[in-house]
């Protein structure tokens, strides 16, 4: 019987985050660009450059992921939100062009985490954005697999450096993939047991049964 305490959840790409995830709850704490569209009256200590005790409209500032999103409305503009680099027509280009070619943890960690939830916000180049993550996952997932795969017993660190923070979930399970096979091939392994995701549905769908 598993005895682990802390089952991990992996991380997500999707429009909102899941707070059971570590890796989301880092996410929702990265720093986006934007521009106050409205007076913010005796909030001035949250801008350090000035010595205003409101912030004044038009001030550009960062603001967590998680605060930008709860300010945010569509029909009332409190703020507008500003496209990171990352996602910026030029990387876009790069991406485009050979996406294995990019250190996506130097440009992130969370680069398809953070591309997912700026689809929240109304932007002209969101289908773009859109296309571009999916091209890159894409474009880098296979490379990402057969190096999981080929680099049995040797030292990864320089590779998984590069990855995502959703690639190193993919690196692992690979790797956790290829060491049980060959722990089984040498007959180390006493049984074959379910992969967790297959256990996990299993439990949803008992739940489902009972409700």
């Amino acid at each position: 019987m598993d005895t682990q305490s802390y089952f991990p959840v992996p991380p997500g790409v999707r429009m909102e985050e899941n707070f059971l995830s570590l890796d989301d709850i880092l996410l929702s704490q990265e720093r986006l660009p934007v521009r106050m569209e409205c007076v913010f009256p005796r909030l001035g200590f949250l801008e350090k450059s000035s010595d205003s005790q409101d912030i004044p409209e038009g001030t550009k500032m960062e603001l967590p992921l998680w605060l930008s999103k709860g300010l945010y409305e569509k029909k009332r503009k409190v703020l507008s939100v500003e496209l990171p680099k990352v996602y910026k027509e030029g990387w876009r280009t790069v991406f485009t062009a050979d996406p294995n070619v990019v250190d996506l943890h130097k440009m992130g960690p969370y680069y398809y985490g953070l591309g997912s939830q700026m689809l929240h916000f109304d932007s002209p180049e969101n289908p773009d954005i859109a296309k571009t993550l999916l091209q890159t996952f894409i474009g880098r997932f296979r490379r990402t697999m057969d190096s999981s795969q080929n680099a049995y017993n040797e030292d990864t660190s320089v590779l998984v450096g590069r990855l995502d923070c959703l690639e190193k979930v993919l690196f692992k399970s690979g790797q956790n993939g290829l060491n049980g096979f060959q722990s089984w091939e040498k007959g180390q392994a006493s049984q074959l047991t379910a992969s967790s995701l297959v256990l996990n549905y299993r439990k949803r769908k008992l739940v489902d049964v009972q409700a």
